[in-house]
Order: structure tokens, then C-alpha cells, then sequence
């Protein structure tokens, strides 16, 4: 078969699965249909907005559907009318096995890790904050339990010491684009050589579970290359953030984007907060200090320390928590 004639239902929702959908298309791969998640109100005015793999979707007139439930029956319908051949899926949601299970090539999935590392819905900042040095790309077929599925294809990527969430996110974003083409034409011709997972592990798995507002609090009893690793884990969403209080005033959250390490730290307690008030904060860590790049007090837009330390006032009888 050629990939002409192979029939792709595609599946995804932010800008992470919009690379990869634009390259089957734009590489002539017969991509049926696309699903996406229902549209949203967002922003203030709670517009409805429509998630980035729809745009793309209408852009080149793709068939779409958009589902509140994946069992739904007309959903069902619609879906088995597509006649796929094989689903690619990325970035969407967990899907039942009456979907996955549907075409005769199967279902897979693009993973932002090295599987079986860092199961679960925040791989890319998980990697980052544990301090990893490298982490990778994953293709798999999906089963019953979520992230579990045979390998197809795996590479890895250099974590970057300047590396944050945002810069790792775009270059997997593009090597997996470059892996999904590579998996269907490995399908294809028949040059797929399937992996279980369970071969590959010889070490504790780490997860990767989605991350909640309070996860991203800094605790600041950690070593400052802890939190360093953190904060880049975190930025530039959903950020990693602190509160501000000098007793009298306190700001929460406080988001910190970019941090350097100061090793032998500045003598002080836990928290507290060193600064000229002209060019640098720096916050005592359980060891060393983190000395402040770029950040956002509440309701403000995002600043560098410089820039905020013309317009606010800060002394050291401030602290951080």
C-alpha cells in the first residue's frame, strides 16, 4: 500500500500535535479525518476558542469531528465511516478501546519521553525538574493501560543546561513530526519491528503525572540546584512560583521564570531575600541560593529583575515561601 492510499484518522489538540499533522499532509499522507476536543471558552471574555490541530484542520479543509465522549455512539458511527486504516495519535486524550482497537493497522502514539520513563501527562517538565540530561521521543502502539503500548520508535535529545520546558517542548515537538512520518512509512514497507516495553526496564520508573497549581510551589529548603531545575521544568507554564511578604504586604504567586545558581549562597536563613534593589534578588536555599532572572508579581506582565526593581521598592526585610 502506499501512503496515498493508507487512510490516517488523526488525533490531537495543542500546538505540540499540530507539527506533526502538518507534516503528513504537507507530505501528501491521505489524513481522512482529524479529531480534536470540543472548543472552549477562554480569556476574560470567554470567547470560544478553537484548539490549535483545529485551526490547522479547517486551514486544509480536513474532515473533523470534535466529541464529549469517545463512546458515544454517533461519534462511533462517524469514526468507523472514516474507514481507517491505521490512527495516529498525539497530545489528545485517553482513548477506550473500542477506539484504538478500531483500524487494522492499530493505533499509536507519539510520547514526549523515553519510555517506558515518565508515563503520564507532563513528561517534558517531569524530565527538567528531576534534572535529567537527556530525554527523548517515543512512538507506541497503544493498550489497555495508558502508556504501556509495543515501542516503534524511540530517539533522544540532549537536555541543554538553558534548556526550560518551553525550548525542550519545541524540539520534541519537531523530532516526533520526523518520527510519525518515519512510523508510517516503516509500516508501511513492512520494516517495523515492534519492542515491549517491559524488555527496557532496568532501572525504577519515574512518572510523569499532570501537574496541579500547588505542584508548582518552590519549597525553598531544597538545594538551590534543585529548585533551579525546577523552575526551568516549570517555565514558561505553568511556572513555578512563590508568595512575597514583609509582614506588613505579601504578593502570591509570585511566578519565577529564570533562576542561576549562586553555590555558596549568601550566609542567610531559608527564604530570606538578598538585594542591592537595583540589579539582583537572590533567595537563601537549604544550600547555596538562587539569584532571580525573570519574573511576575500578581496581575503584573512577566519582567526581569532589572526592570522590576526600578518600579518596586524591595529591601531585605522581605521573604519568600
Amino acid at each position: 500500500m502506499k501512503k496515498e492510499e493508507l487512510r490516517i484518522v488523526y488525533m490531537g489538540t495543542p500546538d505540540f500535535a499540530v507539527e506533526s499533522l502538518r507534516r503528513l499532509v504537507e507530505n501528501g499522507y491521505n489524513v481522512v479525518g482529524v479529531i480534536t476536543m470540543p472548543d472552549k471558552p477562554a480569556g476574560r471574555g470567554h470567547k470560544i476558542q478553537f484548539s490549535p490541530v483545529k485551526q490547522y484542520a479547517l486551514s486544509r479543509n480536513l474532515p473533523l469531528l470534535q466529541p464529549e465522549k469517545l463512546k458515544d455512539e454517533n461519534f462511533l458511527s462517524a469514526l468507523r465511516a472514516w474507514r481507517a486504516d491505521l490512527q495516529i495519535v498525539v497530545a489528545f486524550r485517553m482513548l477506550p478501546e473500542v477506539v484504538w482497537n478500531m483500524p487494522s493497522l492499530g493505533t499509536f502514539n507519539l510520547h514526549a519521553s523515553l519510555l517506558p520513563q515518565y508515563r503520564g501527562a507532563a513528561p517534558i517538565n517531569r524530565a527538567i525538574m528531576n534534572g535529567d540530561t537527556v530525554t527523548g521521543a517515543t512512538t507506541f502502539f497503544l493498550s489497555h493501560e495508558i502508556d504501556t503500548g509495543a515501542i516503534a520508535q524511540q530517539r533522544s535529545v540532549p537536555i541543554l543546561p538553558d534548556d526550560n520546558a518551553g525550548t525542550l517542548h519545541d524540539k520534541l515537538m519537531m523530532l516526533g513530526a520526523e518520527m510519525v512520518t518515519d512510523t508510517v512509512d516503516a509500516l508501511l514497507e513492512n520494516r517495523l519491528v515492534r519492542i515491549e516495553q517491559q524488555e527496557l526496564i532496568n532501572e525504577p520508573l519515574r512518572p510523569a503525572p499532570k501537574i496541579f497549581k500547588e505542584d508548582c510551589r518552590i519549597a525553598f529548603s531544597q538545594p538551590a540546584r534543585k529548585i533551579h531545575d525546577f523552575v526551568r521544568g516549570l517555565s514558561p507554564y505553568p511556572a513555578a512560583w512563590c508568595s512575597w511578604s514583609n509582614g506588613r504586604e505579601t504578593f502570591a504567586p509570585v511566578k519565577i521564570f529564570e533562576t542561576e545558581v549562586v553555590e555558596n549562597g549568601n550566609g542567610k536563613a531559608v527564604g530570606s531575600l538578598c538585594t542591592d534593589g537595583k540589579t539582583f534578588i537572590e533567595i537563601a536555599c537549604g544550600s547555596g541560593a538562587i539569584r532571580l532572572k525573570s519574573l511576575q508579581l500578581p496581575a503584573k506582565k512577566r519582567l526581569s529583575v532589572e526592570e522590576l526593581l526600578r518600579g518596586f521598592p524591595l529591601d531585605e526585610t522581605w521573604r519568600c515561601d
